[in-house]
């Protein structure tokens, strides 16, 4: 079953919503800032991205800016960083199987759906 990592406050992250509910697939939503993942489960959705784990982080927000933006860290550190602020994680993500997508722009989904 295909899932969404949902933030309901996002705009892009609804229009990616409303594209799933559309195309008739099943799916389920994450709202990720409710029910953070595990330190486990964040790596797993990293890995089937295919990116660094500081590739999924939202540079631009507050928090980022004034509390890591200049700091070496680890691979692990970045997950922990994402994992107590999980505003910095990047959205929507869009995952199906072993495939997985941020849907930033919408089309992208396209390619694992």
């Amino acid at each position: 079953m295909i899932q969404i990592y949902h933030n309901s406050r996002c705009t892009k992250s609804r229009e990616c919503l409303a594209f799933l509910e559309e195309s008739g697939q099943k799916y389920e939503v994450i709202k990720y800032l409710e029910k953070v993942p595990t330190f486990e489960e964040l790596k797993l959705i990293i890995q089937k991205l295919k990116l660094k784990p500081i590739e999924l982080v939202r540079k631009k927000e507050k928090i980022w800016i004034e509390n890591f933006k200049d700091k070496t860290m680890s691979d692990d550190e970045v997950i922990r960083a994402l994992i107590s602020n999980p505003i910095l994680i990047e959205r929507p993500i869009v995952i199906n199987g072993e495939k997985a997508v941020i849907a930033r722009p919408l089309e992208k989904v396209v390619t694992i759906i």
